[in-house]
């Protein structure tokens, strides 16, 4: 189990409050001052979580400055009571913010819920096969990382389906 500080705590309910005030403020027609609210919410709850200073280097690494100014510029645009435009511009900057991190969270959940579609860790990536040097089965299965080897999940089936 993971142990929280109290600040961190503090964190997951400020982020845990921002989703559901975004979740909200678009289901009420995209309402600005919820939106807005969301926004600031969720920021905040981050930096509680992780601390300013990774807060701050994680949203301005050069390689993530696009994906930043279209997230802060929609964030703007949202505070100055645009929030469809605003909240399209900050979608597009969420996701190429959070690139990377999609095909982790999609092999976890697919793990969760044993889908083979989403447990699919790279698709389109390299294989490694047999004949690669350094390939060794037992580093696949945990051998020398001192943790045990990985089980398949049973396959749940649901009749006709």
């Amino acid at each position: 189990m993971v142990s929280l500080s109290d600040f961190q705590r503090i964190g997951v309910g400020l982020v845990g409050f921002g989703l559901f005030f975004l979740l909200f403020g678009i289901l009420l027609y995209f309402d600005s001052v919820l939106l807005a609210f969301g926004n600031l919410l969720f920021l905040s709850g981050l930096v509680f979580i992780i601390g300013f200073r990774r807060t701050f280097t994680f949203f301005f690494q050069r390689s993530k400055l696009k994906g930043t100014s279209f997230f802060f510029g929609g964030l703007i645009v949202v505070l100055m009571r645009w929030p469809i435009l605003g909240m399209l511009l900050e979608a597009y900057g969420f996701i190429s913010l959070f690139r990377s991190f999609f095909p982790v969270a999609f092999g976890f959940f697919g793990s969760l819920a044993n889908i083979p579609l989403l447990s699919q860790e790279d698709p389109g990536g390299p294989r490694r096969t047999q004949d690669t040097p350094g390939n060794d089965p037992g580093l696949d299965q945990g051998m020398f990382t001192g943790t045990p080897p990985r089980q398949e999940l049973p396959q749940l089936h649901l009749g006709g389906f």
